[in-house]
């Protein structure tokens, strides 16, 4: 199976498809990307088939999911509310999970009461063709640590590209809670997701890639910082060689802790947020 096709979950399955840092600037964005070696996609604007639906964006496709680099570049309501999440700190402000079926999702959502807004079909065009998603999300009220939602992927071979995947894997995304049981306890019912107890916190474990929910405090001891609840403080990434990428943090002025066999690090304001990566 090529990796184009492993970002389509099968029936039943739930993936961690996404994470966006949402930024003021696109490039100076990928220059961060750029430095720490990876290959960044050109910037593309994201269309709804009303017109633009407000963002642009450049990505840094991955083995498993990718990073979204996101910025609001029209006047819409998405893109107001994007900055209205940036205002609040630099980092990372959406988590999307990968489903097979965005229509049974916004089922499943509006019986658990998280008033789902209507299905959104996304397209931007990529060298080569289109590419297309539906999109789903809650109101904004009901998952207030970011934009939290779900994509289904219908055409991943025009995102996946052999040429622009790196060789690294979205494995955790961190998120900030004052009480991290009832948070927990909420996103697993946006998830459907069983939420475990764990020393940092409560983790919920999707078929591909986890959720780890904890206080600031004891994330800030994992990550070096977290912003203050709620949000979404950063993410872990599988690297086929973790020392190399530590390696390159150094000439790129981020700081670089070692934590038993991963490293987290601070990334600059550019980006903002945390890296953890193994």
């Amino acid at each position: 199976m090529n990796v184009a096709d492993r970002q389509k979950p099968a029936p039943g399955e739930l993936y961690v498809d996404h994470v966006s840092h949402f930024v003021a600037d696109l490039d100076a964005a990928a220059l961060v990307c750029e430095a720490l070696g990876w290959k960044v996609t050109p910037a593309s604007v994201q269309q709804t088939p009303e017109g633009p639906a407000g963002a642009s964006n450049r990505c840094v496709m991955l083995e498993e999911g990718y990073i979204e680099l996101l910025s609001p570049t029209h006047q819409t309501p998405a893109a107001n509310r994007m900055r209205g999440l940036m205002s609040r700190y630099d980092g990372v402000h959406l988590m999307c999970y990968g489903t097979p079926d965005a229509e049974a999702e916004h089922r499943r959502l509006q019986a658990h009461g998280y008033e789902p807004q209507p299905l959104v079909d996304l397209s931007r065009a990529v060298d080569g063709g289109t590419a297309r998603f539906k999109v789903l999300r809650p109101a904004p009220e009901k998952m207030p640590e970011g934009r939290i939602q779900f994509v289904q992927q219908l055409t991943p071979e025009h995102l996946w590209r052999k040429g622009d995947v790196n060789r690294l894997w979205l494995e955790e995304v961190f998120v900030v809670a004052s009480d991290p049981v009832e948070t927990a306890a909420r996103w697993a019912s946006f998830a459907g997701l069983l939420p475990r107890p764990e020393r940092n916190g409560v983790h919920l474990e999707a078929t591909r890639g986890r959720v780890l929910i904890g206080t600031r405090e004891t994330l800030a001891k994992l990550l070096g910082d977290a912003p203050p609840a709620p949000a979404i403080a950063g993410y872990a990434l599988r690297s086929s060689h973790p020392e190399k990428l530590a390696a390159r943090c150094k000439p790129a002025g981020i700081k670089v802790q070692k934590h038993g066999r991963r490293y987290a690090a601070r990334l600059p304001a550019a980006l903002g947020g945390a890296l953890v990566f193994g």
